[in-house]
C-alpha cells in the first residue's frame, strides 16, 4: 500500500458506500422475525410468531403449517422489546392441533418473505425433546422437519446469518471502512482488522451466553461514538506528529470491538441460539462477520488498486470529504441513539 490511499479510489469507494450507509438510520435493519413452535406428545402445538413492528404494516408474512393442523385457539397478540424502535416486536400466540402423527417429515414455512425482503428463525421443540432449528428465507420459505438434527445445517444458517448482519450494518461497515483509511500498509491493516475481530468475538460470546448484560441503547451511541472518533483520527492523518492512535491502532480496534461485539450480540440475542450447539452457532455467526468484513475490506482495497492508475485531478479539499461524511454520519447516529434512551 502506498504512503497515501489514492483519493480518487476512496471518493469513489466512500461515494459506493455511502449510497448504501445512508438508505436506512437504523443500527442492525438484521432483524429477523421469529417462528417458535412446541410439539407435545398429543399432537398439540404451542405456536408463537414473533414479527418486528416495522413489518405488521400492510400484508405481514404469514405462518403455514402443515396440512392436518388446525388452530385450536385465536392468536394473542402482545407487545416485546423496548419502546418503538428497532427492537420493538409483536408476538402472536395461539395453539393447533395436528392429525397427521407429529411434525417429523411434514412442511412448516412462512409466506411472504419476498415480498417483505426479510428471513424468518424457525424453531421446532419436538415431542421426543430434540429442537430442530432454520432460517427461513425468500428462495427457501418452507422447512420439512426432518428425523433427524444436522449440525452442519446449524453452522451454515449461523454463518450466513452473521455475514448478512455485517453487511446490512452500516455502522460497523463505516467503522471498517474508517479503519482501512487509517491504517496505511497491509501487514499494519491484517492486524488491526485482526484486533476488530478479537475484540468484538470477545464480547458478542458474553452477551449471548448471558454473562455480560448492558442495555442496548447506550450501546448503539456508543458504537457511533467510536465511528466519530476515527473520523476525527482521519482528520489529524499528516499532520506530522502521529496520534497515540495511529501509532497503535489494534489497541483502539481491539477496545472498540469489545462495544461493536455488544451490537452484534443485541441481533443474536434476539434470533436464539439452539440449545445443542450453541458452541457451533457462535462460531457461524463469528465466521460469517468475518468474512463480511474481509468482504469489505477487499473491495476498498481492489477499487484503490483500480482507479490508482486513472490519474484523476482533484482539488485538495475535496481529500478530506470521506473524514466528513463518515463523522457527519457517526455525529447523526450518537444524536439519534441518545435522543432514543430517553
Amino acid at each position: 500500500m502506498a504512503a497515501r490511499s489514492p483519493f480518487p479510489a476512496l471518493l469513489f469507494s466512500m461515494v459506493l458506500f455511502c449510497m448504501g450507509a445512508a438508505s436506512t438510520v437504523v443500527a442492525h435493519p438484521l432483524d429477523p422475525a421469529l417462528l417458535e413452535i412446541r410439539e407435545s406428545p398429543a399432537g398439540t402445538l404451542e405456536v408463537l410468531w414473533q414479527l418486528p413492528v416495522s413489518q405488521t404494516a400492510g400484508d405481514a408474512p404469514r405462518v403455514m403449517l402443515p396440512q392436518g393442523c388446525s388452530p385450536l385457539s385465536a392468536p394473542v397478540a402482545s407487545r416485546a422489546g423496548a419502546g418503538a424502535g428497532a427492537g420493538s416486536r409483536i408476538a402472536l400466540r395461539w395453539r393447533a392441533q395436528c392429525e397427521n402423527g407429529g411434525l417429523v417429515g411434514s412442511d412448516i414455512g412462512v409466506d411472504g418473505l419476498r415480498e417483505r425482503r426479510t428471513d424468518a428463525l424457525l424453531r421446532v421443540h419436538l415431542a421426543d425433546g430434540r429442537l430442530v432449528q432454520a432460517v427461513l428465507r425468500a428462495a427457501t420459505p418452507t422447512f420439512t422437519v426432518p428425523e433427524s438434527a444436522a449440525r452442519l445445517a446449524v453452522l451454515r444458517d449461523y454463518l450466513l446469518l452473521g455475514f448478512e448482519h455485517i453487511l446490512s450494518g452500516p455502522d460497523h461497515l463505516l467503522f471498517v471502512f474508517g479503519l482501512v483509511l487509517l491504517v496505511h500498509g497491509y501487514r499494519r491493516l491484517f492486524w488491526t482488522i485482526t484486533a476488530f475481530t478479537a475484540g468484538h468475538s470477545v464480547t458478542l460470546a458474553l452477551a449471548v451466553l448471558g454473562v455480560v448484560k448492558v442495555p442496548a441503547y447506550p450501546v448503539e451511541a456508543l458504537i457511533a461514538l467510536t465511528i466519530l472518533v476515527v473520523a476525527v483520527e482521519l482528520t489529524r492523518a499528516g499532520g506530522g506528529r502521529e496520534t497515540w492512535i495511529q501509532r497503535f491502532p489494534w489497541a483502539m480496534a481491539f477496545t472498540f470491538g469489545l462495544l461493536h461485539g455488544l451490537g452484534f450480540a443485541g441481533a443474536l440475542t434476539e434470533i436464539g441460539l439452539p440449545a445443542n450447539a450453541i458452541p457451533l452457532a457462535l462460531a457461524g455467526f463469528n465466521i460469517g462477520i468475518e468474512l463480511g468484513q474481509l468482504l469489505c475490506v477487499a473491495l476498498i482495497l481492489a477499487a484503490a488498486a483500480a482507479l490508482r492508475r486513472l490519474p484523476v485531478p482533484l482539488p485538495t479539499a475535496i481529500r478530506s470529504l470521506p473524514s466528513y461524511v463518515i463523522g457527519s454520519l457517526a455525529v447523526f447516529w450518537v444524536l439519534e441513539r441518545t435522543t432514543a434512551m430517553f
